[in-house]
């Protein structure tokens, strides 16, 4: 049985448990969001992983994505990545090559990280059309549900697939004169190009419950790719994006009967004064089923810092309710991401979660620990409870202060040490201790 599926008989698996204690909560609690569609715990059957849940009343995850472009194809550099993802914090990975052997880089990854890994199914089926065929629009249907089959029975524990788009959206698109930022989602692109060429509907839509059947399988969870997001801000909620957002809400409830774990995906492109419309749209509309942004990104001018871009997007969608969010790194837009591309895109992704958290969750604690350690000139305890103490205390050791218990930013004039000392009683008496 799958995760739902056993949540709704009533049966806490050990997986639920093991996530009901990560996130310091009853196991009750995730076996009833399970239940109700609102958390899903992404896990293979086939593959043991470090287990994460993901959904309402859970921390914000973070999901870090690697995988080989046609012009740069280094496994080795793949795995360090994917590794380096891991070692800096990120809660999943998608693993979304295109370049080389799609089924040996996938099966190197898998046996190099602990982490759940995800996958874009429609990346790999269309190079098979063109590697077979010489043409995309010649992808068949049966080359595309072996796909989906073949990266579940590797290990896939989350799979993003196309749903959404049939020919209303298409039709919403044309009616709307088109988009100013066109369409930037690849597996979207292709699918749209497929059914325009071949005069078809998606076949991902027209038989959905095939889909559902095989992630089914492996309990594996579906999570409704936005083939429609928006690549500009200009183009945020606009009826061809809002058409689709509401699709795959429909389709999460019915995967939900049918027994697979579902999550639905955006947005793209957001000004902040949409991103919590957008959000509670698709809470609203799917039930609270868990939802998987990328970005949201709030300009479109910052190429080369769109990980702080796509940060402070994301600290608003998890303020509002968003549950994964998918990391941006500094080289969106412009190359495929190195190692520190990477590491940067991760950390900026775990200081949006923490801040929305600490809304979303009132999860503020560990920040009141961080003002009594900062208070207090007490430079381990800020190591320790930082998010990224080590780089914190890397920059420290590298302009050390003449005063120890100071830094270099003031030395001597540090506002704290010269201060406190007047405030010893208050502070020994005083609620703020």
């Amino acid at each position: 049985m799958t995760q739902i599926e056993s949540a709704r008989k009533g049966i806490l698996t050990s997986e639920m448990k093991e996530v009901a204690a990560a996130e310091g909560l009853a196991p009750d609690c995730i076996m009833d969001a399970i239940a109700a569609g609102k958390a899903v715990i992404p896990n293979n059957t086939g593959r043991k992983a470090r287990l994460v849940g993901i959904g309402k009343g859970l921390r914000t995850k973070v999901n870090a994505s690697i995988g080989t472009s046609s012009d740069i194809i280094d496994v080795k550099a793949e795995v360090e990545k994917a590794l380096a993802a891991e070692r800096a914090g990120a809660d999943t990975l998608m693993e979304l090559s295109v370049g080389g052997d799609l089924d040996a880089i996938r099966k190197e990854v898998l046996g190099a990280t602990s982490l759940t890994v995800g996958s874009v199914p429609l990346y790999q089926a269309f190079k098979e059309a063109i590697e077979r065929y010489h043409d995309p629009n010649k992808l068949t249907e049966e080359l595309l549900f072996d796909v989906i089959e073949r990266q579940c029975a590797d290990g896939i524990a989350f799979m993003a697939v196309h749903c959404g788009i049939n020919r209303l959206t298409i039709e919403r698109l044309n009616r709307q004169g088109y988009r100013y930022g066109g369409l930037v989602s690849r597996g979207g692109s292709y699918m749209v190009g497929w059914m325009l060429r071949n005069n078809r509907e998606n076949p991902l839509y027209e038989k959905f419950d095939r889909v559902v059947e095989i992630l089914r399988k492996y309990d594996c969870v579906l999570s409704l790719g936005n083939g429609l997001r928006a690549g500009a801000v200009h183009d945020s909620l606009d009826r061809a994006q809002v058409q689709e957002l509401l699709i795959n809400c429909e389709l999460a409830e019915l995967g939900q009967e049918m027994g697979c774990q579902m999550m639905c995906e955006g947005p793209g492109h957001l000004p902040l004064d949409d991103i919590e419309a957008n959000v509670k749209l698709q809470k609203r509309m799917s039930g609270d089923a868990p939802f998987y942004v990328l970005g949201p990104l709030v300009t479109d001018v910052a190429a080369g810092y769109d990980h702080i871009t796509a940060a402070i997007g994301a600290a608003e969608a998890a303020r509002y309710g968003a549950d994964l969010i998918c990391y941006v790194t500094p080289a969106e837009h412009l190359a495929l991401p190195s190692k520190e591309d990477v590491i940067e895109g991760v950390r900026a992704s775990r200081i949006a979660a923490h801040a929305g958290d600490m809304v979303k969750l009132g999860k503020k604690d560990r920040d009141m620990l961080m003002a009594k350690a900062r208070r207090d000139l007490k430079w381990d305890d800020q190591a320790r409870i930082g998010l990224f103490g080590e780089r914190a205390a890397e920059i420290r050791s590298s302009r050390a202060p003449t005063e120890p218990d100071t830094c270099t930013m003031c030395g001597s004039f540090c506002a704290l040490d010269n201060v406190n000392v007047y405030f010893k009683d208050a502070m020994q008496k005083g609620t703020k201790r």
